[in-house]
């Protein structure tokens, strides 16, 4: 998918406090069909989803599973109401937590 970007994420190392790079992402509609697949850059950071997907409720699946051995799979379901805003999603992640927000 190319064009302006609509949905990004980044994935954060909070007991390190840098970007976990290599992390697998896949975005999903809410029936678990895949629209988009791939991994974190060197910033952590997944910025290449862009315009053409209708809005909905998504999910973004991030394989943590060398990351964060506790939690091998990390799913963040999202309401995509608005596909004219621009949506970041990261995940702060550390061996036995995580967490998330919408970010900007």
């Amino acid at each position: 998918m190319g064009g302006r970007v609509t949905i990004s994420t980044h994935v954060l190392d909070a007991a390190r406090g840098r970007p976990f790079a290599g992390i697998a992402v896949s975005l999903q509609r809410r029936d678990g069909t895949e629209v988009g697949a791939a991994e974190t850059n060197a910033d952590g950071r997944i910025t290449g989803w862009g315009d053409g997907l209708e809005a909905g409720v998504y999910r973004l699946v991030f394989d943590t599973a060398e990351a964060a051995p506790f939690f091998p799979e990390v799913v963040l379901t999202f309401d995509y109401s608005d596909p004219a805003q621009h949506y970041h999603v990261p995940l702060l992640l550390s061996p036995f937590a995580y967490s998330t927000y919408r970010g900007s």
